[in-house]
């Protein structure tokens, strides 16, 4: 019985390796894609981020202090992030939206400004949406990350422990139990000859 019921978990073990392994392949090639898409994006937005902020600069060594703190104080609408859990192989990774304000994010005078500054800050508002993706990618691949070595050491523990461990035990169950029949059927011979005299 024993032997019946080491079987069936061998069975169980190796189609459970083979699934686990099937989803740490599926995970890896998620993982890479979502790793060239961080790519992409960053390099977006790292462009962006450096021409606004250069152009900021500019603005702020040709604008008095006070001006340009009016300026860039004032409010400008209201941004709406919308978070949900996307459903990646059983993994619940997050998914970010922006909602920007309609207009322009130009919410200050024109007169005491001087055009980086406006270029500077409509460039920062552009940048937004992909500041925000760029988050929601970069925590998916951290998600993913985490959830490739769970697999992976699931994988690892089922290949070289538990399926050796329970093929062991089975072989040497069997062994057992031959030397069990062996030892039967000599009995049944030694009885049988000196039944036979």
């Amino acid at each position: 019985m024993e032997l019946l019921r080491l079987k069936k978990r061998l069975v169980v073990a190796r189609k459970g390796h083979k699934l686990l392994k099937d989803k740490q392949d599926e995970l890896m090639r998620r993982f890479l894609e979502y790793i060239q898409e961080n790519k992409r994006v960053r390099e977006d937005v790292e462009k962006r981020l450096s021409y606004a902020y250069s152009t900021f600069l500019i603005a702020r060594g040709s604008l008095m202090k006070e001006v340009l703190e009016e300026a860039i104080a004032s409010p400008y609408g209201e941004y709406l992030l919308e978070v949900k859990k996307v459903n990646i192989l059983n993994l619940k990774v997050p998914q970010f939206k922006v909602k920007l304000p309609k207009g322009t994010p130009l919410s200050y005078g024109f007169i005491e400004t001087c055009g980086d500054l406006d270029n500077s800050i409509l460039t920062f508002f552009k940048a937004l949406p992909s500041l925000i993706k760029l988050a929601e990618i970069e925590k998916s691949v951290a998600y993913l990350a985490d959830e490739i070595e769970r697999t992976r050491r699931r994988v690892n523990a089922l290949e070289y422990i538990l399926i050796p461990n329970l093929e062991e035990t089975i072989r040497y169950i069997n062994i057992k139990l031959t030397e069990l029949e062996r030892s039967n059927l000599t009995r049944l011979m030694k009885v049988k000859d000196l039944v036979g005299r």
